[in-house]
């Protein structure tokens, strides 16, 4: 496995790229750690899946460099690069047998075939597939043909990483929970360094240690899911991740007063805001509805069976909050901010509040 160094890469699609704006990826520096999962989460088009080919070898950064374990492999292909990628649809040999599709990789690399047949039985248990090692690829359904895709990537111990480039979008949603807890069992037993693109939230925040999120062409937060749910670094941060997102609110600050039309809003500490627009953010968890605090109008109730969403307007603005499967909303509603949950942001980006 390797240490992955992204220096400053930067890639655009364009010849002759001038300005922020031409780039797919606009700077990003950041390393994948030996045996790290990681997942690089965002909406289409936000350059991920670029710098998860530009680590691959399939794109050759504009601009930046990469280390494989302190070796400079910007310039090289992907077979140099010892790197097994598993694409959104199944990359398989329709006319071999399942065994034969998983050996193709280390036959091809003449791996004894005494140590091939062994390498392929330990896959097929892995991946569940034991039971089908010998019928036609082309007569699997879509997610057992990914299961095959992803056994080809789990069935070389000698690769540096193995990357997955939204792996799971064919497969119903039942197989998508079986085969993520497969791959963070694997990742558990054999210290895989993984890299998972996807936009679905709740794969990344599953399957990796450390999620990077990626919002036009930059990285605005890496870290634990824990750490992405309290303290979102971004407000696109805050919206992205969470069902339903994080509530952003323009106010004013005075000291450690937040101001919103006619209601003020006491703060855990006093913001170091020194420029941009201001905002509070607060996830729909920590507002607690009930017959105290500051007076909303609910709009909508929203029953996801194991709890209640509730829309409301709070001083023109709608905020949402979570309540449980049987509480009753108030005649009269009102809503408090639990100060433990509050961030507040300057110019999108979340600022520190002292005491």
């Amino acid at each position: 496995m390797a240490r992955i160094e992204v220096n400053h890469i930067r890639h655009s699609y364009l010849p002759n790229p001038k300005k922020d704006s031409d780039f797919a990826l606009k700077e990003v520096h950041h390393t994948f750690e030996d045996g790290g999962a990681y997942a690089l989460l965002g909406p289409s088009g936000c350059g991920k899946t670029t710098l998860l080919n530009i680590i691959s070898g399939l794109l050759h950064p504009s601009h930046g460099q990469l280390l494989f374990n302190g070796r400079d492999v910007t310039r090289l292909s992907t077979q140099e690069r010892n790197i097994a990628q598993v694409f959104q649809f199944p990359v398989i040999y329709d006319t071999m047998t399942v065994y034969d599709n998983l050996a193709f990789p280390l036959r091809n690399r003449r791996v004894p075939e005494a140590d091939v047949d062994r390498k392929v039985r330990e896959t097929l248990d892995m991946i569940d597939l034991a039971s089908m090692a010998n019928r036609k690829a082309r007569r699997l359904t879509a997610d057992q043909k990914q299961k095959i895709s992803l056994g080809r990537g789990l069935v070389r111990s000698d690769v540096n990483a193995i990357l997955f480039d939204e792996p799971l979008t064919v497969i119903d949603p039942h197989m998508k929970w079986v085969l993520r807890s497969q791959l963070k069992q694997l990742h558990r037993r054999f210290g895989y360094t993984m890299v998972y693109v996807t936009h679905d939230q709740t794969e990344a925040l599953t399957f990796a240690d450390r999620v990077v999120v990626m919002y036009d062409g930059e990285i605005v937060q890496i870290g634990t899911p824990a750490e992405l749910f309290e303290r979102p670094r971004h407000t696109f941060v805050g919206y992205f991740i969470g069902s339903p997102g994080m509530n952003v609110l323009p106010v004013a600050l005075e000291g450690r007063t937040a101001m919103l039309g006619a209601q003020r809003i006491e703060l855990p500490g006093v913001p170091k805001a020194e420029a941009g627009a201001v905002e509070l953010g607060i996830r729909p968890e920590y507002v607690k509805l009930g017959r105290e605090g500051m007076a909303v109008s609910v709009s909508k109730v929203e029953d996801v069976g194991r709890h209640k969403v509730v829309r409301a307007n709070f001083e023109g603005k709608e905020i949402a909050a979570i309540i449980g499967e049987d509480d009753e909303v108030p005649a009269e509603p009102r809503v408090r901010f639990d100060p433990a949950g509050i961030n507040i942001y300057a110019g999108s980006w979340r600022v520190e509040m002292g005491a």
